[in-house]
């Protein structure tokens, strides 16, 4: 029975380093995935959500602004019209 266990024991140990073998290698290959893909957007000039609301918010101003003054010019051209 010595002989079995020593055996299992073995089996055991070889599947819980193929694991960490197995573990670090998908960290490793998360790692350089990751660095791909930032490597990529950097190279593409993508905005931060930061940036992107900044100007999305620079925007909505800007239309608001052109609705008061169209109001405002189309109040002066009627008062001219009289």
């Amino acid at each position: 029975m010595q002989s079995r266990s020593k055996f299992l024991d073995d089996v055991s140990q070889l599947m819980t380093n193929a694991m960490g073998v197995a573990q670090g290698a998908r960290e490793e290959a998360e790692t350089a995935v990751k660095s791909i893909i930032d490597r990529w957007l950097a190279d593409h000039d993508f905005v931060t959500r930061e940036e992107f609301d900044a100007v999305k918010a620079m925007a909505q101003k800007a239309r608001e602004e052109n609705d008061e003054l169209k109001v405002r010019l189309e109040a002066i051209e009627t008062k001219r019209k009289k």
